[in-house]
């Protein structure tokens, strides 16, 4: 940009020269006197009668090439979400004896028993409260139990809430998988079936030998079924309406544990 208006500034003195030259005559001579303000060239003939004449010529100012500064839009305030505060509860046992289960539900093997008058501490519950994971004061052997077959001194939904999916079973040292795991559906009603379990003698455990946990549609909402089984197949509703599919797992059961669980194509609710 500056070498553009140095050449226009040349231009416009050697017009002015020109105009000088020939209004002076030939052998001029030539003084520049710069200025603080602007540069004076004055022009004198030495041929001829002594005429001077002075050109002053002002000079352009360069362009100034633009800044350009780079504006940092204002920072985000990252949005924290509180992750809820769970506490440990106290309950007492109010019947003589209440069974205490592997898992959330009357489906589930028993593992030990409660005494009435016993004090525990309530580490967990199912999303409804309506099942309990209780240990000894201090303990570290935790079951589950009927939330009504205890006093709990305080209110049960503020324990921390256990996913089914992650309930640890004790699984069988000595059985594999069911066969011929299948899933059916007949309007709301799905029929979950299987390939009977052969136990050899003596390892019954005198209680449902089969279970099926499901994860249903409920009142618009996905709920978890436990259901346990005498027979090879089970009917469980499953109603239109949830946002998320429905979906469901079986186990064989053997007094030493559960076989790995199959779980089966699911077939969704129409709607």
């Amino acid at each position: 940009m500056r070498t553009a208006h140095h050449i226009l500034l040349l231009t416009f003195i050697c017009q002015g020269l020109s105009a000088c030259m020939s209004t002076i005559g030939s052998n001029p001579t030539l003084a520049i006197t710069p200025t603080n303000a602007r540069p004076t060239i004055t022009i004198t003939n030495t041929s001829g009668p002594s005429e001077t004449a002075t050109l002053t010529v002002t000079a352009i100012p360069a362009y100034k090439t633009p800044t350009l500064t780079e504006t940092t839009p204002p920072s985000q305030t990252p949005t924290l979400t509180l992750a809820p505060t769970y506490v440990k509860l106290r309950g007492e046992v109010i019947v003589v004896q209440a069974n205490c289960r592997y898992g959330p539900g009357e489906p589930y093997l028993y593992k030990y028993g409660l005494l009435g008058g016993s004090n525990l501490e309530i580490i967990g519950r199912n999303e409804t409260g309506t099942w309990i994971e209780i240990q000894a004061i201090g303990g570290r052997n935790p079951c589950w139990v009927k939330a009504d077959l205890m006093k709990i001194k305080g209110d049960v939904m503020t324990v921390q809430p256990i996913p089914p999916e992650t309930v640890r079973l004790p699984s069988s040292p000595y059985y594999g998988p069911l066969t011929g795991v299948s899933a059916r559906r007949n309007g709301n009603i799905v029929t979950v079936s299987w390939g009977p379990l052969k136990l050899r003698a003596g390892d019954d455990s005198e209680q449902y030998p089969y279970l099926v946990e499901a994860w249903v549609c409920r009142d618009g909402q996905i709920g978890f079924t436990p259901v346990g089984s005498y027979e090879t197949r089970v009917d469980i509703e499953d109603d239109p309406g949830c946002s998320m599919p429905s979906h469901g797992r079986v186990y064989g059961v053997e007094k030493h544990g559960y076989t790995k669980w199959i779980e089966p194509a699911w077939p969704q609710p129409e709607g």
